[in-house]
């Protein structure tokens, strides 16, 4: 299939349609899926935040009570939730104090503490049920460092400004791996202390702690064993995750980063609030729906306003071998496109399938200003009178420029 491009439209279809199917009004009641519902579910009353997903692969949930929520990228988290990650999951959570938990396959934990408000009281407690994490210390571990705790079954781990991986290994695991049960510790940077009752222990980077899972019945000899130790060498069982290489990257300046955030916050704490309040989500929702109002009113001037005069736009579509052609395109060549495609669509439909939204920057900042979205969104119509229907993958990432969010990058990829 030959494209026809002219600099005026871009095939059979408008590059518009091609990128920003997932905001184009539906002709019928669109449908909402019911993860995308989840995500949008409201904060459970009385519940405070504690991080947002910033990467996520595979199934994480949030179960709270009776009510179960599954995670997309975006999403904030609440203390008091019980995440789950599926055996092949993974995730980064970004903390409000510019900190960082990444989530391994098959983890459980729960955030039983969070507050970040530059007051004695400040601190962030989590309970690992089983599996890892990777927890890169916020600013609360140089505010409140006796307040940054990992607690399991059988040990407490504090921190000493961190980057460290504490494991839960299950008995199942145990057998597998040929490991004893119990809890791991293994630090990255910094320092932790493992604790069991009156008795700590110091571990330093390199260096791997271990407690036993506490037996159910006990005398002095088991006591004995039950105090925490240094190991000789890192269990095989510790294995880096997918986002590894750029949590290496962030941990290298995340004392800096979280510094210089409640430094900030002190000097501005309006809008450190107006930071902690961002909800990528909610915002990238609402751009699309000024998008889906200026298409529905086929108003090109109130589209091409919403992107930036600086916007990079390609569109990768597949030609009838299969292959893929990409096109890039500046914002008028894009408002000539969207001018010719909307002359001939009709009986226009989609389906958006999912939408997620998250802050481009893993240290979040102190100012909620750009955000990337993704969407896979189904869609049919005629164009010129010829029917069509495909799906695709459309990305943008939005900034706030002069109090007005634009899109300063857009991508569509037909799958």
């Amino acid at each position: 299939m030959e494209w026809t491009f002219n600099r005026a439209g871009f095939g059979a279809l408008g590059l518009c349609f091609l990128l920003m199917g997932a905001a184009l009004p539906s002709l019928a009641a669109p449908t909402t899926s019911n993860s995308a519902a989840a995500a949008a579910a409201p904060a459970p009353a009385g519940a405070a935040r504690f991080a947002t997903v910033w990467r996520m692969r595979g199934e994480i949930t949030a179960v709270r009570g009776n009510a179960s929520r599954k995670l997309r990228e975006g999403d904030p988290v609440y203390v008091g939730e019980r995440v789950r990650a599926a055996p092949q999951a993974e995730a980064v959570l970004r903390t409000e104090d510019a900190g960082v938990v990444a989530v391994r396959p098959g983890t459980e934990f729960i955030a039983e503490k969070f507050a970040a408000e530059d007051k004695p009281s400040d601190g962030f407690t989590m309970r690992l049920v089983t599996g890892s994490l990777r927890v890169i210390s916020g600013w609360i571990a140089q505010t409140n460092r006796s307040g940054h705790n990992i607690v399991t079954a059988s040990a407490t781990i504090g921190i000493r400004g961190t980057d460290h991986e504490p494991y839960v290994l299950s008995p199942e695991l145990a057998r597998e791996t040929s490991n004893p049960e119990g809890t791991y510790d293994k630090v990255n940077r910094g320092g932790t202390t493992m604790q069991v009752g009156d008795n700590k222990l110091d571990i330093d980077p390199g260096k791997v702690g271990f407690v036993r899972a506490q037996a159910k019945t006990k005398d002095r000899a088991l006591l004995t064993i039950l105090l925490p130790v240094l190991l000789d060498k890192v269990p095989s069982f510790y294995m880096p995750g997918e986002f590894d290489s750029e949590l290496d990257r962030y941990s290298q300046t995340a004392d800096q980063e979280s510094k210089k955030q409640l430094e900030q916050r002190r000097k501005s704490p309006g809008a450190a609030a107006a930071a902690a309040a961002c909800a990528p989500t909610d915002i990238a929702k609402t751009w699309l729906a000024q998008l889906d109002g200026a298409i529905a009113k086929a108003d090109a001037q109130a589209i091409i306003a919403m992107f930036a005069p600086d916007v990079a736009v390609r569109a990768t579509v597949k030609d009838k071998d299969g292959k893929m052609t990409s096109v890039d395109l500046l914002r008028d060549e894009l408002a000539q496109s969207t001018i010719a495609a909307m002359k001939g669509l009709k009986d226009y439909k989609q389906r958006r399938v999912w939408t997620d939204a998250r802050l481009t920057d893993l240290s979040g900042g102190m100012t909620c200003d750009r955000i990337s979205l993704r969407s896979v969104v189904v869609e049919q119509g005629k164009q010129s009178g010829k029917p069509y229907r495909f799906e695709s993958l459309e990305q943008y990432s939005i900034e706030l420029r002069a109090g007005k969010w634009v899109a300063v990058k857009a991508e569509t990829t037909q799958q």
